[in-house]
């Protein structure tokens, strides 16, 4: 890391640190829509740990539901205070990966997202069937820290903290090399010497671990889940766009393109309200055709590098 790029970061993180405390007086909306741009950032940086290893996950729901089921019944039926329950919701989304990773990830392409994806409809649908989950009516949580924004807000920050140090190192040890020689040939990696289920299943524990204390979190912010809501699928495909549209296989794209994506959509449903949808999936689209290495991309080629 460049002295340049050293200083912005930590330009950028004081920066963010500061934020919650000028909205919170100024502008509490503001508040509103950092904390779920960096949930979303988190969910995107968290999908691409999995994604260098070349597989199209459509579970993150399931883990993000599973985190914040645990969490809310951990509290409303176990007593166990909220920040444990977290993490205990974050752990079993860990587990429950290690064992459907074992499962799942020999197989490859769109049979994989397939088994994955009808793995977060088996969660959703027996979540919904559950009394003791509240089925279809939900659960009603207990507020993190006290329901005070600014000091979540700084949760979740710190999460995505985490998950950025995690994407750095990957992207700077050897299992940077173990990912991209699964992801361009997995035959030819395993011919190399590379245990490819064990390397892809360290990953697919990685990312549901921060899927599951990203819904764990939601959870106790926002004060309410739903099956409908803890295990949409546009939780699993927000997660897989922003990389996308961001820069896959980097650590800084998907926490670009969370940030860009969120920030306009935001614009657009003030700026225009009815139909501002179809703008917004017409900007996605000439991302992804015309830009394939994303917005990180674009500004590494200017800059004349070939790694963000």
């Amino acid at each position: 890391m460049t002295a340049g790029r050293g200083i912005s970061l930590a330009v950028a993180l004081i920066l963010a640190v500061a934020f919650p405390f000028w909205a919170n007086e100024a502008q509490p909306y503001y508040l509103q829509i950092a904390i779920n741009i960096i949930i979303f950032a988190v969910l995107a940086l968290s999908w691409d740990i999995l994604a260098r290893t070349g597989q199209l996950s459509l579970a993150h729901a399931a883990f993000y539901g599973l985190g914040a089921y645990t969490s809310a019944l951990l509290t409303l039926r176990a007593g166990l205070a909220v920040i444990p329950a977290m993490l205990a919701g974050a752990l079993l989304a860990a587990i429950v990966a290690a064992g459907l990773g074992v499962l799942t990830l020999r197989l490859r392409g769109i049979y994989f997202a397939i088994a994955t994806l009808a793995f977060s409809e088996t969660l959703r649908v027996t979540t919904n069937q559950l009394q003791f989950t509240g089925a279809a009516t939900g659960l009603v949580a207990p507020p993190l820290l006290g329901g005070q924004r600014v000091v979540q807000y700084l949760a979740i920050l710190t999460v995505l903290v985490l998950v950025v140090l995690v994407s750095w190192l990957v992207n700077r040890s050897r299992l940077y090399f173990a990912f991209t020689a699964i992801r361009t040939n997995e035959d030819v990696a395993a011919t190399m010497g590379v245990d490819v289920v064990r390397y892809k299943v360290f990953a697919f524990v990685v990312s549901a671990f921060f899927a599951g204390i990203t819904g764990a979190y939601y959870a106790h912010v926002f004060l309410f889940i739903s099956p409908i809501e803890a295990y949409s699928l546009a939780v699993s495909v927000g997660a897989l766009v922003a990389p996308i549209f961001g820069g896959l296989y980097t650590t800084a794209g998907p926490v670009i393109g969370a940030v860009a994506l969120r920030l306009v959509e935001e614009f657009l449903r003030s700026a225009i309200r009815s139909g501002y949808l179809i703008i917004y999936g017409l900007i996605l689209a000439v991302v992804i055709l015309y830009m394939p290495s994303g917005l990180a991309g674009v500004w590494a080629t200017m800059r004349g590098r070939r790694r963000v």
